[in-house]
């Protein structure tokens, strides 16, 4: 079996449907678990007090923003270089999902700022480069809107997308290409597989880190089901326009 016959829409469909309520169902519970265990089960950080408490929201949806781009990235090029529809389908569908995740973390990014460096926004480089990703997913989204060529709008966006895949690279490791920065380094530095939080914050953290991971996935495939669907709603009407 190839995962290249997924690009079927029929099938698509059919292991989306399977998927999606067990996405559902980890979204829930350990987004849930998660949030909760954090705000309500986990005490003030000595440095940061309850602002500590945000990274439940910020780090994961800021996580999630970048890696979704990521994602439309790698489906933009299969379509560039396959041509499969549903892959750039799931391109327009990620996009409204990650912008929202975007500014959910820039939001929570600055009630973290207040407190910790004493104002809302700072012109750091990350944070720099996470405004330019949230105006490129805008810019993206409004060039799907702005085409009526279904062929054409993935084309297009497709290649914004490389574009804008540079600002989603800075947005990662902004903090380690310029060290002067007020933002602080990676919380879970995957790389050298140690961490700068303490256990009491770190496990609710995964649990959620891995709602939101869940949610985005269920919220792509239900977004990218629609979209086939409005599809083949267009097509039919269009075929019976013709006919009539």
């Amino acid at each position: 079996m190839s995962l290249w016959e997924y690009a079927n829409p029929v099938k698509f469909m059919a292991l989306s449907g399977r998927v999606l309520p067990w996405a559902w169902a980890i979204a829930a519970l350990t987004l849930g678990t998660g949030l909760i265990w954090g705000f309500f089960f986990t005490g003030d950080a000595d440095k940061f007090g309850s602002s500590v408490k945000v990274i439940y929201v910020h780090v994961p949806s800021a996580l999630m923003a970048i890696n979704a781009w990521f994602m439309m990235l790698v489906t933009s090029l299969i379509w560039l270089v396959r041509r499969h529809h549903v892959s750039a389908l799931a391109a327009k569908a990620a996009a409204p999902v990650g912008v929202t995740m975007t500014l959910i973390a820039l939001i929570t990014g600055a009630l973290w700022g207040q407190p910790t460096w004493g104002t809302w926004w700072a012109w750091d480089p990350r944070l720099t480069s996470f405004l330019i990703l949230f105006l490129f997913y805008l810019g993206y989204m409004a060039l799907w809107s702005a085409l009526e060529d279904t062929d054409a709008a993935a084309d297009l966006t497709s290649w914004l997308c490389i574009v804008g895949s540079v600002f989603a690279v800075l947005s990662r490791y902004a903090a380690k290409f310029w060290s002067q920065g007020m933002h602080q380094g990676t919380t879970l530095p995957v790389a050298t597989g140690g961490r700068t939080i303490s256990d009491i914050y770190f496990y609710p953290l995964v649990l959620a880190m891995v709602g939101f991971a869940a949610l985005f996935v269920a919220l792509v495939l239900l977004r990218t089901r629609s979209e086939i669907n409005q599809r083949r709603t267009a097509a039919l009407i269009a075929r019976k326009r013709g006919a009539a």
